[in-house]
């Protein structure tokens, strides 16, 4: 039989994947996979998982939100092997999941998998860290890591919006230079993002059209810090009509970021806290992983 290896974060979303596990693997094994589960307990707890099992499977399954999805990926890059990967997306908000419309159901995703292709993506790289869909910067962006689980599975992706707004009130612009395959922007910034998905965060959304996740480049998106009420107006109904033609608004496409500003400064990595640097090289991974849907 074909061997799968399946990553459960039990702890994700409303934790539907755990409750309905048994049903997953029957899908598998309906498929002739020989599947062995691995229970993750901590944070980093797929990277390990992957990269001491991996090699043994002919599909890697990773059951959980974008964060786990995330160190799966991480898991293969730093084991340097090239299995293909499936998703079933059990998260609060699964942006990545969105982006290539899989199913919300874990059953259903679970059987689109097995009869589904392989297709090519893109992964970027920040520094010595990974990530499938996004690095982002600014407000809400330690929303995603900051809110509690137990309010993120109660509330599910209203738990983002609320915990957004209360961060509102500390707002700050940051200073940031960016060199965008040769092109130079510098500016204060509310919010950025290194992104390949059309979903962002849950809360902005990006045109199908204007995305491409295995071109090689990221869509970048930066949000300028307005004057007055006018600016913020216009800033709004851009993001709203997903137009992106105001002067508060750049967008733009690049295979390689030099992101360059305050040190202290956070990033979020697919949901996830990372810490920031005076300088930090973004490249696109062009084509590195195989997703089965």
């Amino acid at each position: 039989m074909k061997q799968l290896l399946l990553i459960l974060n039990p702890a994700s979303g409303t934790r539907k994947a755990a409750k309905n596990l048994s049903e997953i693997i029957s899908v598998f094994n309906r498929a002739e996979y020989d599947t062995h589960v691995y229970v993750t307990a901590c944070r980093g707890d797929a990277v390990k998982a992957v990269q001491q099992f991996g090699t043994a499977a002919d599909l890697i399954v990773c059951c959980g939100g974008d964060g786990t999805l995330n160190e799966t990926v991480t898991g293969m890059i730093r084991g340097g092997f090239d299995i293909p990967i499936g998703y079933i997306p059990s998260g609060s908000t699964n942006d990545f999941a969105n982006s290539l419309h899989l199913s919300g159901n874990v059953v259903e995703a679970a059987q689109q998998i097995v009869s589904g292709t392989p297709a090519v993506y893109d992964v970027g790289r920040f520094g010595e860290r990974y990530f499938t869909y996004i690095a982002s910067f600014g407000v809400f962006t330690k929303t995603s890591y900051t809110t509690p689980q137990n309010i993120k599975n109660a509330l599910g992706h209203m738990a983002y919006l609320l915990e957004g707004i209360q961060e509102l009130s500390g707002i700050r612009a940051e200073h940031i230079r960016m060199e965008l395959d040769g092109e130079t922007i510098e500016d204060d910034y509310l919010f950025g993002a290194v992104c390949n998905s059309t979903s962002v965060g849950g809360i902005l959304k990006l045109k199908p059209d204007m995305v491409d996740m295995a071109d090689g480049k990221f869509e970048i998106l930066l949000v300028r810090a307005p004057r007055d009420a006018i600016e913020l107006h216009e800033c709004v109904m851009a993001l709203r009509g997903q137009t992106y033609n105001c002067g508060m608004i750049t967008f733009r496409s690049a295979g390689t970021v030099c992101a360059a500003g305050n040190p202290e400064m956070p990033w979020s990595l697919d949901g996830e806290r990372a810490e920031g640097d005076g300088k930090i090289l973004i490249e696109n991974l062009h084509k590195r992983i195989m997703l089965v849907h």
